[in-house]
C-alpha cells in the first residue's frame, strides 16, 4: 500500500494553491479524484495503478488525496461503487414501471448493451475485479440495495408479462438480466481478438447495430411463452 509523502507539489506554490481550492469545493476536488482515479485504475489495473498518476491527472498533490480517501485500496473501492452506481442510477431513467412488458425487456437490454459501448472503462474496471475475485467489492454496504431494486424492477416486469400470458413462469429475473450483460460484455470485451479471427471489424458501426438488435431479440425469444 502507497502511503502518503510531502510532494514537490505540495512545497511549492502551485501545490499550495491547488490545495486552497481544494478547500474551498470538497466536492468537486472529490469528484475529479474519482474521474481521475477512474481513468487510471481502468487503463492500469489495481496493481499497475499509481496514487502520483492519479493525483497529477486530478490536478492536487497526494497529500489531499489521502485526505478524501485514506488510501490507494479505499480509492479503488470509491471508483467500483461510483461505477455501479453510474449505471443503476443511469438506468432509472428508463421508468421500466411505465413500459409495457416487452418493451420494458427490449428498452433495458438496450440501455445495458449502449451503456456498455459508452462506458469502456466500466468494462475494465469488471475485468480488474473479477480477477481479483471481487476481494474489494465484497467490502462494500452501499451496493446491495441499488442491485436489489434492479431485480425488483425485472421481478415486477416479468410478473406483469406472465399475467398476459407472454413470458414463461419459471424465468429468474437474475437470469434475464445476465443474458442481456453477458451478450454485450463478451461482444465487447472480446472485440478485438474476435475481429481479428473471423476477419470483421465488430466494432464498425454496422455490427454495433446489428448486434444491438440481436442483443434484444436473443433476450425476448429467451423468456417468451
Amino acid at each position: 500500500m502507497e502511503k502518503p509523502q510531502a510532494g514537490a507539489r505540495g512545497r511549492n506554490g502551485n501545490g499550495g494553491r491547488a490545495e486552497r481550492s481544494a478547500q474551498r469545493d470538497p466536492e468537486r476536488t472529490r469528484a475529479s479524484i474519482l474521474a481521475a482515479a477512474t481513468q487510471e485504475f481502468a487503463e492500469n489495473g489495481m496493481g499497475g495503478a499509481r496514487v502520483d498518476a492519479i493525483a497529477e491527472r486530478a490536478g492536487i498533490n497526494k497529500r489531499m488525496l489521502y485526505h478524501y480517501f485514506g488510501d490507494k485500496e479505499q480509492l479503488y473501492l470509491a471508483v467500483l461503487e461510483e461505477a455501479y452506481i453510474g449505471i443503476r442510477t443511469a438506468e432509472k431513467s428508463i421508468n421500466l414501471s411505465d413500459l409495457e412488458p416487452e418493451q420494458g425487456i427490449a428498452e433495458l437490454a438496450m440501455f445495458t448493451w449502449r451503456y456498455f459501448l459508452e462506458h469502456p472503462e466500466f468494462l475494465s474496471l469488471l475485468g480488474t475485479e473479477n480477477l481479483h475475485r471481487a476481494r474489494w467489492l465484497r467490502q462494500s454496504t452501499r451496493l446491495k440495495e441499488l442491485h436489489s431494486q434492479l431485480m425488483g424492477k425485472l421481478a415486477e416486469l416479468l410478473d406483469r408479462g406472465r399475467a398476459k400470458g407472454l413470458f414463461r413462469e419459471d424465468v429468474d429475473p437474475l437470469h434475464l438480466y445476465l443474458t442481456m450483460a453477458a451478450l454485450g460484455y463478451f461482444y465487447l470485451s472480446n472485440q478485438y481478438t474476435l475481429s481479428t479471427i473471423f476477419g470483421r471489424d465488430l466494432a464498425e458501426r454496422p455490427n454495433l447495430e446489428g448486434w444491438e438488435r440481436h442483443i434484444v431479440h436473443v433476450t425476448l425469444a429467451s423468456i417468451r411463452r
